[in-house]
């Protein structure tokens, strides 16, 4: 995927608009490994930094196309932060980052090259329904988490 600039997809208008204050996880939603690892965030994101889109969502179909990724194929999820894209192990150790102790500290793990990380990222997102399966039902937010999830 080509570097894109910070927010580009501001200038795209087959991309909705929407809210980008703060960090944006775009997942599988109906992936049961994806939106477990969604309710994990949820549990340790203590300062309700991160906000939620499903790739199923408009919105998340077209992130996707923005993104030169598969928009039917979510092998990826994608965090949004400060307007750049980060995909695969990137996104995820990013994302865990910024979570509470002992969490953040997974963040190191992006001293491990990506040519050795994201072979493991895709070989799990290959088969995430395999090792994982297909939700029947969508992810429900709690009302106290709803607000979080955007459209």
């Amino acid at each position: 995927m080509p570097l894109q600039p910070a927010h580009s997809y501001r200038s795209d208008p087959a991309v909705p608009d929407f809210a980008d204050d703060h960090p944006i996880l775009v997942f599988d939603g109906e992936c049961i490994f994806c939106s477990g690892w969604v309710n994990f965030v949820l549990r340790y994101d203590r300062l309700g930094r991160y906000r939620f889109i499903t790739a199923q969502s408009p919105l998340g179909q077209a992130l996707y196309r923005h993104y030169g990724l598969d928009s039917r194929d979510y092998e990826t999820n994608m965090l949004i932060a400060d307007g750049i894209v980060h995909l695969k192990s990137e996104g995820s150790l990013r994302l865990a980052a910024g979570l509470a102790f002992p969490w953040k500290l997974a963040g190191i793990l992006r001293l491990i090259p990506k040519s050795i990380r994201d072979p493991l990222y895709e070989w799990i997102a290959r088969n995430r329904y395999r090792i994982a399966g297909r939700r029947n039902t969508c992810l429900v937010p709690s009302p106290e988490h709803r607000a979080r999830f955007l459209a």
